[in-house]
């Protein structure tokens, strides 16, 4: 009964019904055959509701909509090119650079991709990099800077592996920069054997970019800064982030009216807002089921019967996030983590690095065929056959999974900054 229960479940969410109907039918169903009062799954969401952490969730996502439908990207993009267009490769690496932070604001791949991808992709064409790189290279950025506060998906593993996020955050800086610096490097490589285009150097085009982006430009030093330096916590960050943007957007620089634009991006905001808390309150549910049954456990009884060693657990486990991570990454995180992080534990996997371990796979899962979400935005985006997105983003690929062996075997490059700190 129970199998056919989750065939039928599964076969619905195919359809199209929500992810957190899903979910919640399946604690439901649990709930009911152990004899549980399922009013339990309604004490988690009032549990959920009751996490002072969760006030940064609508707060970063509010903040990330309002700069998303600014004329900050354009702005962002136009510093980036100033900066770095004279290099060799200089507007791949200005790309790398923007889209990194801009996803790291926004949360969202979708948002980047659609947001700067118009801008971006003739210009590089422009400047005589091949399609197969243009699209390649905008495909990867989309999701590039999960790892860098203020980034969504490293506050929702924060609540739900009960880890701290300003040590997330922290952890997260080095293997991040080794991502943008190791694709700035291979943008170079190709620079050089496409002979693209680089832009002159000028201090007056700099300096007009600086003023225009002149509101913008503090941003990441306050959020960040503030972060890393302890001044502040990550869900004070976000309320001083959402004053700070309403205030430059909407009244200083008035790229948006209060009036009309105010009301459609909070609504906008919330929508993914109230679908994650669905999702979050509807799966703790089942993951307190899950415990309760000592699920974990016994997954880690079953692995470590035939699995003792630890890097082998390791390569597994990068094969199962890939997977998991490529489908919804709110489910993921939300579903998974509970289950992997016990398991890893045992294998004396710190919890921040197995954090640093996942978010990277969710980058990566974003891209990863046959159903990464930034492929299939992508192809929408840009016109092009999705077998084509597949192949221009394969050279990406294979440099992240690189990196992704390098973090998850050497846990100094999550961990350092932490000892540093303490």
């Amino acid at each position: 009964m129970g199998t056919a229960f989750a065939v039928l479940v599964a076969a619905f969410t195919a359809l199209g019904a929500p992810v957190f109907l899903a979910i919640g039918a399946l604690a439901l169903y649990a709930f009911h055959s152990a004899a549980i009062d399922p009013s339990l799954i309604m004490a988690e969401l009032y549990r959920l509701a009751s996490l002072p952490a969760l006030i940064a969730v609508p707060l970063f996502t509010y903040s990330g909509y309002v700069l998303a439908e600014s004329r900050a990207p354009k702005r962002l993009l136009n510093l980036a090119g100033a900066l770095f267009g004279w290099l060799p490769g200089g507007l791949a690496v200005a790309t790398l650079v923007s889209c990194a932070v801009f996803t790291a604001f926004t949360g969202a791949s979708g948002v980047t991709i659609i947001a700067l991808g118009g801008l971006l992709y003739p210009m590089l064409l422009e400047q005589r990099y091949s399609e197969r790189f243009s699209l390649g290279l905008l495909t990867t950025t989309g999701s590039l800077g999960l790892l860098f506060p203020p980034s969504l998906p490293i506050i929702l593993y924060g609540l739900i592996a009960k880890v701290s996020i300003d040590r997330l955050f922290l952890a997260g800086l080095i293997p991040g920069l080794l991502l943008i610096l190791i694709l700035s490097a291979y943008a170079l490589l190709r620079q050089r054997e496409a002979r693209a285009a680089t832009v002159p150097f000028s201090g007056r085009a700099l300096g007009r970019a600086a003023r225009e982006a002149a509101w913008e430009i503090p941003l990441p030093f306050i959020i960040i800064g503030g972060i890393y330096g302890g001044i502040f916590t990550a869900t004070e960050a976000a309320a001083i982030m959402a004053f700070y943007v309403t205030a430059v957007e909407f009244w200083v620089l008035r790229d948006l009216e209060f009036f009309r634009d105010f009301s459609g991006i909070t609504v906008k905001s919330m929508v993914l807002v109230g679908a994650i808390l669905m999702v979050m309150g509807m799966a703790l549910g089942l993951t307190n089921y899950l415990i309760d049954e000592q699920i974990p456990m016994k997954l880690f009884g079953w692995v470590h019967r035939y699995v003792q060693d630890r890097t082998l657990f390791l390569i597994l486990l990068n094969v199962f996030l890939l997977v998991m991570n490529m489908v919804e990454m709110f489910s993921a995180i939300v579903i998974v983590v509970p289950l992997v992080v016990p398991v890893a534990m045992q294998y004396g996997i710190d919890p921040v690095h197995l954090g640093i371990i996942f978010l990277l796979n969710l980058e990566i899962g974003y891209m990863t065929a046959p159903f990464g979400l930034n492929l299939f935005l992508s192809a929408v985006r840009f016109e092009k056959p999705l077998t084509q997105v597949y192949r221009a983003a394969l050279p990406f690929w294979l440099i992240l999974i690189g990196a992704l062996i390098a973090v998850t075997y050497v846990p100094g490059l999550s961990l350092w900054l932490l000892g540093r700190a303490g």
